[in-house]
């Protein structure tokens, strides 16, 4: 088994489509850990941990997002695992 963790920005219509609640279903769904945070300049921050393929189809189901959502890109950026995550929760 091989643990990922990765840093993710996702831009487009992201905020006000139900984007982290829906991520949080599919992290859930997927057994992946981390958080999800809307930011300030109406993007859609996260950091996902769990197993390797899990944390993958979470980062494709975020190219699609919410069936509201009008994603344009997602950014992402590679970080080592810590294993620090109980859960996948969305901060306000």
């Amino acid at each position: 088994m091989t643990t990922k963790r990765a840093h993710l920005l996702i831009k487009g219509r992201v905020q006000g489509v139900f984007f982290r609640s829906s991520m949080k279903e599919m992290a859930d769904l997927y057994h992946v850990k981390g958080w999800v945070k809307n930011t300030l300049s109406g993007d859609v921050e996260a950091v996902v941990e769990g197993e390797g393929r899990d944390v993958d189809d979470l980062i494709e189901w975020c190219r699609q997002g919410s069936p509201a959502a009008a994603v344009d890109r997602v950014e992402i950026s590679w970080q080592e695992p810590k294993g620090d995550f109980k859960w996948f929760s969305i901060k306000r």
